[in-house]
Parts: C-alpha cells; structure tokens; sequence
C-alpha cells in the first residue's frame, strides 16, 4: 500500500476515502452486515487480502463463526449460479441459428 501511496497519492487518497464511507458505522446497513458482505464479495473475487482484512473486521463486529459458515456458503451458491446462468447462456448461443459464427 505505501507503493501505491507513493506513486499515485492523489488517487490513494480517493481510494482510501471511498474505502471509510463504505466502512463507516452510520449506514442505513449495520457494520457487521457490510463485513460479511464484503466477506462474500471477496471470496467470489478470490481476494485474499480481502478475505483477511474482512473476516478480521467481521470478528470484531461480533460475526459469529456460523454467520461466517452461512456468508461463505452463500457466496459460493451465488457464484455457481452465475456459472449455470452462463451456461444456459451459452446453451442459447450454441442452439442460435445466427450466433455469428460459421455454420459447420
């Protein structure tokens, strides 16, 4: 991070301000809610220092180990009907008289 502070402050410096109104505690949206929502994001993303920077705030938010069961649980429920959605897309492109591609 202090690379990217170095070589881009002004742009770091919007970023990091962007990261504390998502992470603020005066949302309409609980803290411990955005944690595990961030929890899920990053684990769809493959983020890992997402996954550790989150799951260590959620702890601190009082996010139970069954929460963080269910959030990972859901995440990856959602992340695999994203996989079936692209599949039935790509089931209609294949059966697609004109999907533009040639014909064999």
């Amino acid at each position: 991070m202090a690379t990217l502070k170095k070589l881009a402050p002004v742009e770091f410096a919007k970023f990091m301000e962007y990261q504390e109104v998502v992470s603020r505690d005066d949302g309409a949206i609980p803290r411990r809610y955005r944690e595990m929502i961030a929890i899920a994001v990053a684990l769809t993303t493959q983020c890992a220092y997402c996954i550790d920077v989150h799951t260590a705030a959620a702890r601190e938010q009082g996010v139970g180990s069954d929460e963080l069961a269910e959030t990972a649980l859901i995440a990856g429920a959602v992340r695999g009907g994203g996989a079936v959605a692209h599949g039935l897309l790509a089931m209609k492109l294949y059966d697609s008289k004109d999907n533009g591609h040639a014909s064999t």
